[in-house]
């Protein structure tokens, strides 16, 4: 037998076969298996600890995107405020300060065009 790789989730096919498989089991009469992992209330237990963990899946994937819709709302509000202060900045002391410049702006007269030079006859 292969060693089974416990690292990967089983796929949703695998998971219904294993379900249908346990609805079967319990029509049998008479169904005594001689090892005890495979009795049907050692089957019953991993199948509410399975139930169990995927449920708690559930709500910590739910809290996960909540958590990342809030971070990402608070990242945006705190851009939109930057933005707002680089704004009132320029509004209060002009596009040529040195005020604007400290807020990441350029100043006003670093883009002045320069003046063109005749040509050397």
């Amino acid at each position: 037998m292969f060693t089974q790789n416990t690292n990967n989730r089983l796929s949703p096919s695998i998971l219904n076969a294993d379900q249908d498989i346990y609805q079967g089991l319990q029509t049998i009469t008479g169904y005594t298996p001689h090892r005890q992992e495979a009795s049907l209330p050692q089957i019953e237990q991993a199948q509410a600890e399975m139930l169990k963990s995927q449920q708690l899946e559930a709500q910590l994937k739910a809290q996960y995107r909540a958590a990342l819709d809030a971070a990402r709302i608070a990242e945006w509000a705190f851009h939109n405020t930057i933005l707002e202060a680089k704004t009132a900045v320029i509004a209060q002391f002009g596009a040529d300060s040195s005020e604007a410049q400290t807020v990441g702006r350029k100043k006003k007269s670093a883009y002045k065009r320069p003046v063109r030079q005749k040509k050397a006859a």
